[in-house]
């Protein structure tokens, strides 16, 4: 392979691997955003679903309130006020009045009437202040009384009344006089907010927390760790100081996401936002990055085999365009040599063509001639010639059978047997019979030559003439010619049947004469002109030549020169943009005066 084909293929792989790497880049940047934008969805899903659960407790808390305040002089009658509450509303597990102490000196120092539905759905009613059971120094009454107003506790686990995690709502219970002297309770089970927030995950592997306002943990897969550690302990070990960040955003009510390494050197997202509302909590989503773009690295390999397999393909499509091209090399060199010997036997058969300056200046003047020769090839099979000899014009034109190089030899060859013969012999069917008999001998490749062969006496305008097969001149006079009219156009016609030159030996050529009168004009021409083709495949024909002929000696434009260049633009019009199909000749020849 040589060195332009190898830096072909490395540029390539070099472009390639830069589309796969721009492309890459783009697809992960897409993965992201999608990641990023199910989780904030999941995130106010479940935030929705929490302040579904939230609001429910909290309006089920204040319908109550009134209710408690109107029997506070019966303090017998609390409990059916709680346990109305507990029972119309599922959410809750649990409710209860914390009195301050001694509120009522005959119940004791600690007063708490509570109810809690079991989960066999029956109803339980029990004080449960004690000092085992001190609710005056739990951390959801001491703060729910400085609040002033209802409030979401921590989360703890309850031994003395629902007996599970809870997390607690509390308001205030005022007297008559304004004064605070209870805080209403309702308990929310954390098993249901566990329920609720692994209910769905956006990714298999991925997994939900949800951290208190002082960073409990309360819901995590780690069971273990619920209600018992805070969110910096489980992450105290990590190696990722990145994680103390998003504890603090977390712990200041913070939304954002962040991603860290774990200890095991996995890539992971986290992303976290606040639970709405007076919780205080805040919640956060946690994927794994191995997994997000799981299906990426996925079709990453599969590109890059097809990468791989794309560059093996291209090197083998190089070498063999390398190979093709030495050989289409080795080609357009033959092709240039035979298109130079072409060009130059072009040059060669044109000079080959009689020129008026050979013709004798005395006798040039009793006529005028004029012979256009388009070859539809670089050399062509068509012919013409004439020359002057004993006062008498000797002229032929002919259209060998096929056209290029064999053609052009075949027709060289009857040139120069046309010059030979009529050199020493006057009679037209005569040098047609001799001209036959040398091409029959030597036609191997069975190829014969339509010819028209015709001698014109200068000094009486006598015409004789032999036509072996070819086309049939017109006869044109022009206007000035005394009582010249359109009667004066008519074809040469020959009453036998001669075959083409070369056909067939010992052939017997009959020829013809007639007699023109000065002005009149011979046309000759060969079958590209009757049969060439315009786009639509439709040939010229001889009735449109014999229309363009009448045209031009209707326009008195029938010497030589300006008849075939009449014709000559009718025919372009007519053809148009069609390829040229063969070869054209034309040849006039007007009798001037003896």
């Amino acid at each position: 392979m040589t060195k332009p084909s190898v830096a072909i293929i490395v540029t390539v792989a070099v472009l390639l691997e830069i589309i796969f790497i721009v492309e890459y880049m783009f697809a992960r940047k897409g993965i992201r955003e999608e990641v990023e934008h199910r989780a904030e969805t999941e995130l106010r899903l479940k935030n929705l679903e929490i302040q579904k659960v939230m609001v429910a407790v909290e309006t089920a808390i204040c319908n109550t309130v009134w209710a408690a305040e109107y029997v506070l002089e019966e303090p017998d009658s609390l409990y059916s006020v709680v346990r109305r509450m507990v029972e119309q509303n599922p959410t809750i597990v649990g409710g209860g009045l914390m009195f301050r102490p001694d509120y009522y000196p005959q119940k004791g120092h600690w007063f708490e009437p509570y109810v809690a539905e079991r989960p066999d759905g029956t109803i339980e009613e029990a004080q449960i202040g004690s000092a085992s059971h001190n609710y005056l120094e739990a951390e959801f009454y001491l703060n729910g009384i400085s609040a002033g107003k209802g409030r979401w506790s921590e989360p703890y686990y309850d031994d003395a009344g629902a007996k599970m995690m809870l997390c607690t709502y509390t308001t205030p219970i005022h007297n008559a006089k304004g004064e605070t002297v209870a805080l209403l309770g309702a308990d929310v089970s954390l098993e249901w907010l566990s329920t609720v927030i692994n209910a769905s995950h956006i990714y298999p592997s991925s997994y939900n927390v949800i951290i208190s306002r002082t960073g409990m943990v309360m819901v995590c897969p780690d069971e273990s760790r619920i209600l018992r550690n805070t969110i910096q302990e489980v992450t105290e070990a990590s190696i990722d100081t990145t994680t103390r960040y998003i504890n603090q955003q977390q712990m200041s009510g913070a939304s954002g996401h962040q991603d860290i390494t774990d200890n095991n050197g996995e890539r992971i997202s986290v992303f976290y936002a606040p639970i709405d509302g007076e919780t205080g909590w805040s919640m956060s989503v946690v994927c794994s990055q191995k997994e997000i773009y799981a299906d990426l690295q996925e079709v990453s390999l599969y590109l890059t085999l097809l990468m791989l397999a794309g560059m093996a393909l291209l090197g083998f499509i190089i070498y063999r365009a390398a190979k093709s091209a030495r050989t289409l090399q080795k080609a357009t060199a033959e092709r240039e040599r035979i298109g130079s010997e072409l060009r130059i036997a072009r040059s060669i058969q044109e000079s080959m063509l009689p020129k008026l300056s050979t013709l004798n200046p005395q006798l040039s003047t009793h006529f005028d001639i004029f012979a256009s020769l388009v070859p539809a090839k670089e050399v062509g099979g068509d012919l013409y010639d004439f020359h002057i000899r004993d006062e008498k014009l000797f002229f032929c034109i002919g259209d060998v059978a096929g056209k290029g190089v064999p053609a052009s030899l075949v027709m060289a060859v009857t040139r120069s047997l046309f010059r030979s013969v009529s050199a020493h012999e006057d009679q037209p069917e005569a040098i047609v019979t001799t001209m036959n008999e040398s091409l029959a001998e030597m036609n191997d490749s069975d190829m014969f030559v339509t010819l028209f062969v015709g001698v014109l006496y200068l000094t009486s305008g006598k015409l004789r003439y032999c036509n072996a097969g070819h086309e049939e001149p017109l006869l044109l006079k022009s206007e000035e010619v005394k009582g010249a009219t359109s009667s004066h156009f008519n074809l040469l016609t020959f009453s036998h049947s001669n075959i083409p030159v070369g056909m067939m030996p010992n052939w017997n050529y009959e020829g013809q004469e007639t007699h023109i009168s000065p002005g009149t004009t011979i046309f000759l021409y060969t079958d590209g002109l009757t049969e060439a083709e315009d786009i639509n495949h439709a040939q010229f024909g001889k009735q449109r030549l014999t229309r363009a002929a009448r045209q031009a000696q209707t326009d008195n434009a029938c010497d030589p020169k300006a008849l075939i260049a009449y014709i000559t633009e009718v025919l372009h019009r007519f053809v148009g943009n069609a390829e040229q199909s063969d070869d054209l000749t034309m040849l006039a020849i007007q009798y001037c005066h003896p």
